[in-house]
């Protein structure tokens, strides 16, 4: 019988893991043109690697690639957010609305652990909005766990990556930190009392809010 050896994980994967942080935490700015060779350098790779990188960044939407111009940091529109956040809305609270049917007591308990959390470092002054971001994604990525579908799990993941562009704008919003606690208060109440179509137009509202803070 013959024995199979898994691969390490790609040099290319790597470099767009490490890109891909990058960019969400603004070191490589929205609009900037990416300086392959100065980037190959510094990762002491060649640019074969880095351009596979690169293309795994574009088909997530965060690298836009400009014929004769090379890679830029993906700007998103208005329009990009105002359709991002759409159908966020429409795939999250579907899935609340599942969540609100489906789930049991033990999984209802973990989001409330996350919602409590989340409160906590609200409360915390000065308030850690890097920890504050980090709570908030994995509060709703627990949600869709629950609701388990990987189909719509794949389109949030993409999805998300693209709101990340523009994500510290709509949160650092003056009042927004409140206001999306309280979104959450609502949609955890649905959610406890097995109401889906009110847990559905809680997500709702906190995507419409959300993106009105974005633009």
């Amino acid at each position: 019988m013959t024995t199979l050896s898994l691969a390490p994980k790609a040099l290319y994967q790597e470099v767009a893991e490490s890109l891909r942080q990058r960019i969400f935490n603004r070191e490589l700015e929205p609009g900037s043109w990416i300086d392959e060779v100065s980037i190959a350098q510094n990762y002491g790779i060649s640019r074969t690697p880095l351009r596979e990188a690169l293309k795994v960044l574009a088909a997530e939407g965060l690298v836009t690639m400009k014929i004769r111009r090379g890679a830029y940091v993906t700007e998103v529109s208005d329009k990009d957010l105002h359709d991002v956040y759409h159908l966020l809305a429409l795939l999250e609270s579907d899935a609340a609305a599942v969540v609100a049917q489906n789930a049991s007591v033990e999984q209802l308990n973990n989001l409330k652990r996350i919602h409590l959390e989340l409160n906590q470092c609200y409360q915390q002054t000065p308030i850690n909005t890097e920890r504050f971001f980090q709570l908030n994604e994995q509060f709703h990525l627990a949600l869709l766990k629950i609701a388990d579908n990987k189909w719509r799990d794949q389109l949030v993941a993409d999805l998300r990556k693209v709101m990340k562009l523009n994500r510290h704008h709509s949160l650092l919003k003056a009042g927004r930190l409140e206001q999306s606690l309280k979104e959450h208060e609502a949609l955890m109440v649905a959610l406890i009392d097995k109401a889906p179509e009110s847990a559905r137009a809680a997500m709702q509202t906190h995507f419409m809010n959300g993106l009105q803070a974005a633009t």
